[in-house]
């Protein structure tokens, strides 16, 4: 496949199909056996890290380039990667040089495109050219795929699912948006014949995977720079059900509207090709049911059986995700009791609700909550996690995308009241450029630079509240600079 003939990602993986047979279950022969020498750029990004952390444990001689020299490059290095800071066109031919191979394909983010001097050389030279998802995609041929899709929670259920089999003992390969608490890293191969995926939205390249358990959490307007329509993204979902193989499974959050929405349009076809349907909530018509609510979990129903859930990560989102993962845990043969016990060895992923430090009393955490909906359930589960409800919740927000702040503002102003203390940060602008008159100004809330904001939650917080970083961007970085400034003023 030239670079010329590049599937954009949202398009079936024709592409994957044409590249070599890089899928095996347990036992086979590696699934990029004959791959040769593949260049990542992006390589530090946490879907394109993911590809190259599989492709590396086959054995690939692998390469690559990101634009700021993060941790997880020094990793690849000790692994025995050529890796390069800044895109260069020569960088290619160093990589070659280095490693004694020739390139034989590149495996690119959604952000590495026309422009980047890496990929243009690559479209010179003729290389075949993919976008992440299809070089998952291809990986997954020949095993028992599980993608876990949704507007929100994708991470934690494919992190989730990946802790049940791997405490069931099944080994899976994963690759999901985040490291997993207790295995380290956001995507390792096991040797079991499960594979489980996060499969993102955001660029539609969700269409590139063909799984047997297809996971939807939920359904909602998001990434309107893409989709442009709720319509639009409405569909990206209808048309990631219609990839499930024949005799597979959805898993769909009942609770949530647009899911439901989603299923009323899917039953149908889904049910003529020997599709499963699994709902699960807290609803009454949820074959796997969540009922008498607390903190810390509640009682599973499905059919006659019934198992008491307990998580070590609050908030009802996370409740709802468990039982996505435990759905998955029953599609691979476990009991639902044995799904159940697995999922409470949980402890959670890199910023999503994570506990950064603690300090006289104030526990601050990081978390990567970017729409109105995420800060609304990380909120509500942080003011769960207030010992007796005693505590204030401190928030610094910092909106992500001049697009997304454009359509959600009010929303979002309306999300943040939940907490006591606000301070947002102007807007984090990632892949695009400003839009005259969005400002972080529109949500409605002070806004104030990094150093203010940091003192703002400081000097508001006392013992036993919580402070939390939110957002998408690199808001993340506070985290550091509240524990200081909370040591000094202690």
């Amino acid at each position: 496949m030239s670079p010329a003939e590049t599937t954009p990602a949202g398009t079936p993986p024709e592409s994957a199909a044409a590249a070599p047979d890089h899928g095996a279950a347990a036992g086979a022969a590696a699934p990029t056996a004959g791959l040769g020498h593949v260049h990542f750029l992006g390589l530090a990004g946490v879907g394109v890290s993911a590809v190259a952390r599989l492709m590396a444990a086959d054995g690939v001689p692998i390469s690559g380039t990101d634009a700021k020299d993060l941790p997880v490059l020094e990793e690849f290095r000790r692994a025995g990667a050529a890796v390069t800071v800044g895109y260069r066109a020569e960088n290619l031919a160093s990589a070659e040089a280095e490693l004694g191979e020739p390139i034989t394909a590149v495996i690119a983010s959604s952000i590495a495109a026309e422009g980047n001097p890496e990929y243009d050389e690559a479209v010179r030279r003729g290389l075949p050219v993919l976008h992440r998802s299809q070089g998952l995609a291809a990986m997954m041929r020949d095993r028992r795929a599980v993608a876990v899709a949704g507007t929100h929670g994708k991470t934690t259920t494919s992190s989730m699912a990946t802790v049940v089999l791997d405490q069931a003992g099944l080994s899976p390969t994963f690759a999901v948006g985040a490291n997993v608490a207790g295995l380290g890293v956001n995507a390792a191969a096991g040797t079991g014949e499960w594979f489980i995926a996060e499969a993102d939205e955001s660029d539609g390249s969700l269409l590139n995977y063909a799984p047997e358990v297809g996971v939807v959490t939920n359904v909602e307007a998001d990434h309107l720079d893409h989709y442009g329509t709720a319509e639009a993204v409405e569909q990206v979902f209808v048309d990631f059900t219609a990839r499930i193989s024949d005799g597979g499974a959805l898993i769909i959050c009942v609770d949530d509207a647009g899911a439901r929405a989603l299923l009323e349009k899917v039953r149908e076809p889904l049910s003529a090709r020997g599709v499963r349907i699994i709902g699960y909530g807290t609803r009454e018509d949820a074959q796997l049911r969540l009922s008498e609510v607390t903190r810390e979990g509640g009682t599973v129903t499905e059919g006659a059986e019934q198992a008491s859930l307990r998580l070590a990560v609050p908030g009802v989102h996370n409740q709802l995700n468990a039982l996505a993962a435990i759905a998955v845990g029953r599609c691979a043969g476990l009991s639902l009791q044995a799904s159940v016990e697995a999922i409470a060895h949980f402890q959670g992923t890199s910023r999503r609700f994570e506990l950064r430090g603690e300090v006289s009393g104030v526990r601050v955490y990081d978390d990567y909550a970017h729409h109105p909906t995420e800060v609304s359930a990380v909120l509500q589960a942080a003011r769960a996690s207030l010992t007796e409800d005693q505590g204030q919740v401190h928030v610094i927000f910092q909106p992500h995308l001049f697009s997304r702040t454009a359509a959600f503002a009010e929303d979002f102003g309306a999300a943040l009241t939940a907490a006591d203390t606000v301070a947002v940060l102007e807007i984090y602008p990632a892949r695009e450029e400003p839009i005259e008159g969005v400002t972080a100004a529109l949500l409605g809330q002070p806004v104030y630079s990094a150093a203010e904001a940091v003192q703002t939650v400081t000097s508001a917080a006392r013992a036993g509240d919580l402070i939390m970083t939110l957002g998408a961007g690199d808001v993340t970085a506070l985290g550091a600079e509240i524990l200081a400034e909370l040591t000094e003023r202690r």
